[in-house]
């Protein structure tokens, strides 16, 4: 079993990349998904990846409850991939329906902690090998406004925990794979 994440920017080729992994596995892909369609152009968005991945790989959608699901498909003959924690993150933020001003305080909802914390415990026991998708967001410019800073924190911390538990990490840039822990796949 191999967990790994593959990480980068906006359109740095790090899904394609992930996709080209789980392509060269030898084993059955299941692809987990956790985007929302809140608007007609991420429903576009999510048509255009749909579209570019292998019909053969079954979609399952989960929006909130990552850890459960990687546990009930999770077998050794098995890669998930997940695309993408950020999208996962976001939906934990605003899940309990949250309006968050951008000023003072943000207190993010229950559910974003124990979710989070739960993929964390769950992840090195996962039986099957994983390729999790994130976004890097905070190698720009600080954000303007406190939620859009919380995001970029909580995204950098996210990614932090689950590099340290993956048995490999690659950055992409510019279609570009920079293996960061474990070599390249």
């Amino acid at each position: 079993m191999t967990h790994t994440l593959v990480f980068g920017g906006a359109r740095s080729g790090k899904s394609a990349h992930a996709e080209r992994l789980a392509a060269h596995s030898g084993k059955e892909v299941i692809y987990l998904a956790t985007a929302l369609a809140g608007d007609g152009e991420m429903a576009t968005r999510i048509a255009q990846h749909r579209d570019q991945r292998p019909a053969a790989w079954p979609t399952v959608e989960e929006p909130l409850a990552l850890a459960d699901t990687l546990q009930r498909l999770s077998t050794p003959a098995k890669l998930i991939l997940v695309d993408c924690l950020t999208l996962w993150l976001t939906n934990l933020m605003f899940s309990e329906g949250g309006d968050y001003p951008d000023v003072g305080n943000i207190a993010l909802p229950a559910r974003f902690h124990s979710e989070r914390a739960r993929l964390l415990e769950v992840l090195p026991a996962l039986p099957g090998d994983v390729v999790f998708v994130s976004n890097e967001v905070g190698m720009g410019i600080v954000p303007y406004g406190a939620i859009s800073r919380c995001f970029t924190d909580e995204a950098g911390r996210l990614n932090q925990a689950v590099a340290a538990v993956c048995d490999r990490v690659t950055f992409v840039a510019a279609g570009l794979p920079l293996h960061l822990k474990g070599g390249p796949c």
